[in-house]
Parts: C-alpha cells; sequence; structure tokens
C-alpha cells in the first residue's frame, strides 16, 4: 500500500510544478532559467515585465521549490534547482518549437 502513497504524493509534487508551468509568464522565466543561473536583471530585460510581477513570480517559484536565489554583490541570481525541471523545459522548448 505504501507504493499507492508515494505514487500519490509524487503526483501531487508534478501537479505542483505543471501548474507553475501552466502560467505564460513562470514558464518563460523557467526558460530562461534552464539555459542557467540569470541575474533578476537579465530576467527584467529578457521578459519585459515590471520587476515587480518577476519579483512575485520568482518568489511563488521559490517557495514552490523549482529556483534557488543567491546573492553576488549587488546582484541576485536564481537558478532551476532540479535538473529533472530543466531537462522537461527544454524538451518542451524542442517540442515546441515553432
Amino acid at each position: 500500500m505504501q507504493n499507492t502513497a508515494e505514487s500519490k504524493k509524487r503526483c501531487a509534487r508534478v501537479a505542483a510544478i505543471l501548474k507553475n508551468l501552466a502560467h505564460p509568464q513562470r514558464l518563460f522565466l523557467l526558460c530562461c532559467l534552464a539555459k542557467g543561473e540569470t541575474s533578476v536583471s537579465d530576467l527584467l530585460r529578457q521578459s519585459g515585465a515590471s520587476q515587480s510581477l518577476i519579483s512575485q513570480h520568482l518568489t511563488r517559484m521559490r517557495r514552490e521549490g523549482l529556483v534557488q536565489a543567491r546573492r553576488e554583490g549587488n546582484f541576485v541570481l536564481y537558478r532551476i534547482t532540479d535538473p529533472k525541471l530543466s531537462a522537461l523545459i527544454q524538451t518542451m522548448e524542442k517540442t515546441f518549437d515553432e
């Protein structure tokens, strides 16, 4: 019976990840981060969104455990925490690159 409980727990985790991916702005940010660690200023420049909006999305994804932040001097750098998520995003980009 534990396999069923573990499967449900895993499904809940994947559903939370997919929920984050379902938002276009968060998906765009994750696509940028899938290429490697990126500063908030670079994410702002690439997305064209406001700083407060980017900050809200990054905060949510950090709280969900999808991204991590570190400070380097005056810059805050973000990266995706799980290499499997980076691989998934890169696969999605290749699949849907039209």
